[in-house]
């Protein structure tokens, strides 16, 4: 994080999960369609599991201060934001960025960080037993997996390489 260009995606990237996130998000009877993931990825995949996890905690805190959603500021969620940038950046940082690579890591957020931790967040702040709020989580994930999946190697295949061309470039 001591390069200048780093620290400027990492704020270009915070900027759009929050509009992404806040401003284009879908909302279904079932599942919110959010897009809050893809500067998320995109800082993992370029700059690692460091940085990209500090990219995901500096704009859930941002967005917190800036856009509070009712609900009491907690630690969980943002402890959760960071591993979901980080598992990005442990498996697509250096890596071939393939459809079933970006699987994985999707797959390892769904289950691990979603599905495990951000259930018993959401538990211990409605005061719902797990197995109450997990079904509709469980479906919300399926439906979200392939999406996130699908749009992250898009989007990385379409601006991806320019984008790594610009952080690493000299001026």
């Amino acid at each position: 994080m001591k390069n200048i260009r780093v620290i400027v995606f990492m704020g270009l990237f915070i900027a759009l999960e929050i509009v992404l996130t806040r401003f284009l998000s879908i909302q279904t009877p079932i599942v919110r369609i959010g897009f809050g993931f893809l500067p998320i990825a995109l800082s993992g995949i370029m700059f690692g599991p460091m940085v990209g996890g500090v990219t995901a905690v500096l704009a859930d805190l941002i967005r917190m201060a800036v856009f509070p959603n009712g609900f009491p500021y907690f630690p969980g969620y943002t402890l959760s934001a960071f591993l979901g940038g980080a598992i990005y950046g442990l498996l697509l940082y250096k890596k071939s960025v393939t459809v079933v690579r970006v699987g994985l890591a999707v797959l390892v957020i769904k289950l691990f960080v979603d599905l495990g931790l951000n259930t018993i967040w959401t538990s211990i702040l409605q005061g719902k037993a797990i197995l109450v709020i997990l079904p509709t989580r469980m479906v919300s994930n399926a439906i979200m997996f392939p999406i996130q999946t699908l749009l992250i190697f898009v989007i990385w295949r379409a601006l991806g390489i320019a984008l790594q061309k610009q952080a690493v470039s000299r001026s």
